[in-house]
C-alpha cells in the first residue's frame, strides 16, 4: 500500500538510486504509478463467467483472489483405437505391415481438442479379440471412458472387425455424403457412447474434425466447439465429386484472403495434410470451381 499522504511514485530510473538519503531529478503528477484499489477487479465483480476456458492467466487470477478450489467439467477421457492386423509398432515394418499412425494422430487430436486421450496402439482383424480388449478397457478400476473412437475395419471389406464386432450391438453404420471420410459408425457400447471412424488417416482426422471435436469440446461446455470459418478466394480451380460434400487441405494467405489447394484430394496423403493450415469447404452441389471463386474455409490453427 502508499504510505499514507503519498499520491505519486517516483521510479527508481530519475533518482540516484540513494536509500537513507535520495535525490529525485523529476516530478510527478498526483496518481502517477498508483493503482488504486478495485482497479483491476472490484469486490463482488464476476470475474470467470460459466463456460470460461481456464488457461494460464485464468489460473493466476484465481490464485491471486484467494480461490482455492473451483467448479469446472473435467476433461472427457477417450479411448482412442486403430484397428488392422497389418498395423505394427516395429521400427522396420515386415512385408505386408505399416505402421500405426492413426492412434497416436487421434490422440493428439483428442487433446487438442481439450480432452484426455488413453491410447491403444492397435488391435488386430479379430472380433473376439476386439471385444475382449474393449471390455479389458471399460471396466478397469480407473478407466472412467467418456467415449470411445476407433479408426478402421468399418467399411466393405472382408475383415471390417469393428463393424462385424459392433454392428450387431446396436452401434449404426452408414455412407456419409462427404469426401475424405464417407464409412462412419455411430452409437453406444454398453453406456459408452462410440464413435467409428475409416482408417486412411486424412480421412480419419477431417472425420474428427467434422464430427468429433465439436461435439467433444461442446461435452465439458466449451465457448468455442466449432472450428472458425472465413471465406477466402480460391487460388487454382478444383473439382469435386457429385453429391458429395468435399473437404480439401489448403493453405491460407490471411493478408489477402486467399487460399491455395495443399496437395491432391486423396484420403491418403498425410503428408500434405500435416502442411495444410485450413480446410476448404466444397459444398455437395459444386462439381467444379474456378479460380477467384469464393469458398468456406475451416482455419485448423484456432
Amino acid at each position: 500500500p502508499a504510505p499514507r499522504g503519498a499520491d505519486a511514485v517516483i521510479e527508481v530510473e530519475v533518482t540516484d538510486a540513494g536509500t537513507d538519503v535520495v535525490t529525485i531529478s523529476a516530478s510527478r503528477a498526483a496518481g502517477t504509478f498508483v493503482r488504486p484499489a478495485g482497479s483491476d477487479v472490484r469486490s463482488g465483480d464476476e470475474v470467470l463467467p460459466a463456460g470460461t476456458v481456464v488457461g494460464p492467466a485464468q489460473v493466476g487470477l484465481l490464485a491471486a483472489l484467494g480461490a482455492r478450489e473451483v467448479v469446472v467439467r473435467r476433461r472427457p477421457r477417450v479411448l482412442v483405437c486403430s484397428t488392422g492386423s497389418e498395423l505394427t509398432d516395429d521400427p522396420v515394418p515386415a512385408d505386408g505391415q505399416i505402421r500405426d499412425s492413426n492412434s497416436f494422430m487421434l490422440a493428439a487430436a483428442v487433446e487438442d481438442a481439450g480432452g484426455t486421450a488413453v491410447r491403444r496402439l492397435w488391435v488386430a482383424d479379430d472380433v473376439p479379440t476386439f471385444l475382449r480388449t474393449l471390455d479389458a478397457e471399460l471396466v478397469g478400476a480407473d478407466a472412467g471412458i467418456d467415449l470411445v473412437l476407433t479408426s478402421g475395419g468399418v467399411s466393405a471389406g472382408a475383415y471390417e472387425v469393428v463393424k462385424d464386432a459392433l454392428a450387431p450391438r446396436g452401434v449404426e453404420f452408414a455412407k456419409v455424403a462427404m469426401q475424405p471420410g464417407m464409412p462412419q459408425g455411430l452409437g453406444r457400447y454398453g453406456e459408452v457412447p462410440v464413435v467409428c471412424l475409416p482408417g486412411n488417416p486424412v480421412s480419419a482426422l477431417v472425420s474428427f474434425e467434422v464430427f468429433v471435436r465439436p461435439a467433444l469440446r461442446a461435452s465439458f461446455g466449451h465457448p468455442r466447439p466449432y472450428r472458425p470459418t472465413q471465406v477466402a478466394t480460391l487460388t487454382e480451380p478444383l473439382t469435386s465429386p457429385a453429391g458429395k460434400r468435399q473437404l480439401r487441405r489448403g493453405t491460407l494467405d490471411r493478408e489477402h484472403g486467399t487460399v491455395a489447394l495443399c496437395g491432391p484430394a486423396g484420403s491418403g496423403f498425410l503428408g500434405w495434410m500435416a502442411r495444410a493450415d485450413c480446410l476448404v469447404d466444397v459444398p455437395a452441389d459444386a462439381t467444379a470451381l474456378a479460380a477467384g471463386d469464393p469458398v468456406s474455409v475451416w482455419d485448423l490453427t484456432s
